[in-house]
């Protein structure tokens, strides 16, 4: 309680002071005509609120945000600018190079003209054509299901020049790394892109402690204690991407090939202790993904849009596992995965209101066989098909989004085939009660599709006490949600106070079967609900424009979750906080989350909090030195901790890892370009399939 009634007290205290920062709104509005077009973009904004001088646009699926010149000028790629955005629900690594949703609504999705963008499509970003970042935390129907925020970074199309660029990141505290180069050259209507990185790492400081109590069918209750003597996992593999795109006013092609390939296998080899008796627990994998995407997009009388894409992917992998001692199993995997996606979408943009309709279809076909202790050989063939239609538009003071999807997904698996049906529909509303107020409502009801390797009919042990078997007869569940956010904006401050409530009724839910003194673990439907709501603060004060911000957010969340023999309650406070400081051609920052704790059938979830402090400096020759301090002051963080509270077994997990504690990162990006000049250009899209259905990765 103590950490909510600090976001709150911090709340009211940043609102309190904005009246102090309203006198220095005319030095912001000043400030702000350096950042690339946003004076263009705050005045044009039609059928939204738009705060003069504000860095915000309020949207009726999330917010606008501009860029100052020197959060541009500061940040060398695409990761560094986003986590100086200090986006809520979102952990932007800037070492590491992650992004990652900090909830269970499901994921985040980063794009760049509204195409899915790449870790080296963000390495490799072009910052002086950055326009805006749209934060899109209530995504329309076109993006499909499991996708809880997008974030699309607008930025204008060069054309003409070249730029070549490296980003060199490497942990100084262990082995670690990151090595990316990558390089454009456009002439006229014409862009050729590559992009090429190198990763490397190896860890070795991970802890594993675990104890677990199994309730077997005589009454007895057995106790084991299963923890990690040492371990080191370490892998080496590179990517590389090509672009070729050809675009003019009215029409935009892109193809796009990529290919990730390990250069050595991934490996994690460990030694485990069962009750004091040591043993090994090894592992290893390898593969390789190559990709071709296609793209191509037509404006039809300045107010009519066409857009198709289509995407192939192939993934190969093989892998093995082997433990020995009394615990003694080992298997093989050899996989191959075939996908084919595609989108068609259509725009009208009439007057007062903008519709569009598309169709998207997706096939994949997988092959697994395992070998050794798992005897089996599983083959599925996936298709997906989507069709919606959306009308958007704007009466007075009120904004709307509203339209219908139909989703059907159809798989075959041997002898079993599975079709399921469902209608989405969703519409938001948004309604500006005063010029800095606004008010937003969405409601969506989506689908919930398990990862392919839980729909197959392979099992495998985990231990000699537990075994993890694919349910073939689990079928997509409907999702229902509720969100309403009341949103305060004035120049250089914004705060949002968030209610979301979300129902998950037939569910995939895990459960834990006794049979003959062993516990299989699997997930059902039945009559199985997984609920959850929260409330939370989020708020931004640029405590000196151009200088100074801070953010931070806060919230409570519960939890329920009903299985067919168990039902389970949750409370958790999850949140995070951010500060930025712009000294010249320094930059320093400070970050913190609490991770994100929560419950989810029988098992309850901490995962770690993490810290970091960070600074940088950039020179006039396009050279930026970057340190990064992580988990400062703590030597051994926790990464996580986990509670199983089945009926039959009872088990707490605890994770650290000490590669984490004190971690020191250096970053050196260097940029060379000549010859610039920009225009803006359309929206694009982008499909990649990663799933490879293999059981037990």
């Amino acid at each position: 309680m103590k950490k909510v009634l600090f976001t709150m007290m911090l709340t009211a205290m940043v609102m309190s002071a904005t009246a102090q920062n309203e006198k220095k709104e005319a030095q912001i509005h000043d400030e702000k005509k350096d950042s690339v077009t946003q004076a263009a973009e705050l005045n044009t904004t039609m059928s939204e609120v738009t705060v003069k001088a504000a860095r915000t646009v309020q949207k009726v699926d999330g917010t606008w945000i501009f860029p100052t010149r020197r959060q541009l000028e500061s940040s060398p790629n695409g990761y560094s600018l986003l986590a100086k955005l200090a986006l809520p629900h979102i952990r932007v690594d800037e070492a590491l190079s992650s992004i990652t949703a900090l909830s269970s609504i499901g994921g985040v999705q980063v794009r760049i003209n509204d195409v899915a963008a790449s870790k080296e499509d963000l390495l490799g970003l072009d910052m002086a054509g950055v326009q805006r970042v749209e934060f899109i935390d209530n995504p329309s129907l076109r993006y499909g299901e499991g996708v809880a925020y997008v974030i699309n970074i607008v930025v204008r199309k060069a054309v003409s020049g070249y730029v070549l660029g490296a980003d060199l990141t490497n942990t100084l505290t262990v082995a670690n790394g990151n090595e990316t180069l990558y390089g454009k050259v456009n002439r006229g209507r014409s862009e050729l892109a590559f992009t090429y990185d190198l990763n490397y790492n190896r860890f070795r400081g991970e802890e594993y402690d675990e104890r677990a109590t199994y309730h077997l069918e005589s009454g007895e209750a057995v106790n084991l204690h299963r923890r990690l003597l040492s371990k080191q996992d370490r892998g080496l593999d590179h990517n590389a991407q090509l672009t070729y795109s050809l675009s003019d006013s009215n029409y935009v092609f892109q193809a796009k090939l990529s290919g990730n390939q390990a250069l050595r296998p991934s490996e994690s080899t460990a030694t485990m202790a069962l009750d004091d008796v040591p043993y090994h627990n090894n592992s290893s994998s390898r593969g390789n993904s190559p990709s071709l995407d296609l793209y191509y997009h037509q404006d039809f009388r300045r107010h009519q849009s066409l857009t198709a894409n289509a995407v192939g992917t192939l993934i190969k992998t093989t892998g093995d596992i082997v433990r020995d001692g009394a615990e003694a199993y080992a298997y093989d995997t050899d996989g191959r995965t075939r996908s084919l996606w595609s989108e068609a979408l259509y725009e009208n943009r009439l007057k007062p209101f903008t519709v569009t309709t598309g169709a998207q279809f997706g096939q994949r076909y997988s092959h697994n066989v395992y070998s050794g202790d798992v005897e089996a050989t599983n083959s599925m063939h996936t298709s997906d098909a989507y069709l919606f239609a959306q009308l958007q538009g704007r009466w007075q003071h009120l904004t709307y989004m509203g339209g219908m999807g139909s989703s059907l997904r159809c798989y075959r698996q041997g002898e079993r085939r599975q079709h399921f049906w469902l209608f989405r529909p969703k519409f938001m509303l948004s309604y500006a009660i005063t010029d800095h107020l606004r008010a937003r409502y969405a409601f969506e009801v989506s689908q919930h599709v398990s990862q392919i390797a839980l729909v197959s009919d392979v099992s495998i042990r985990l231990n000699q006490m537990e075994t993890l078997v694919g349910n073939p007869d689990i079928h997509p569940n409907r999702v229902t949600s509720h969100d309403l956010h009341l949103t305060y904006t004035r120049p250089g401050f914004t705060t949002d106070l968030q209610g979301y409530y979300r129902l998950n009724a037939h569910c995939n839910m895990e459960q834990y079967i006794r049979r003959d003194g062993h516990f299989y673990q699997t997930q059902t439907n039945a009559d199985n609900a997984c609920n959850f709501f929260y409330i939370q603060s989020y708020n931004q004060w640029d405590i000196v424009p151009e200088r100074l911000s801070l953010s931070a957010y806060g919230g409570i969340y519960r939890f329920f979750n009903y299985g067919e023999d168990y039902a389970h309650t949750y409370t958790a406070y999850n949140g995070g906080y951010s500060l930025q400081a712009y000294l010249g051609r320094w930059t320093l920052g400070a970050y913190a989350d609490h991770g994100w704790n929560f419950m989810e059938g029988e098992h309850r979830g901490h995962q770690g909090a993490t810290w970091y402090l960070s600074t940088s400096y950039r020179t006039k020759f396009g050279l930026q030195v970057a340190l990064f301090a992580q988990n400062p002051f703590c030597s051994n963080p926790r990464t996580n901790r986990t509670e199983l509270l089945s009926r039959h077994i009872q088990k707490t997990v605890v994770q650290h890892q000490r590669d984490n504690g004190n971690m020191i990162t250096l970053r050196l990006t260097y940029r060379l370009d000549h010859g610039r000049r920009y225009r803006d250009i359309e929206r694009k899209m982008e499909h990649k399939d990663t799933e490879t259905g293999i059981l037990g990765k």
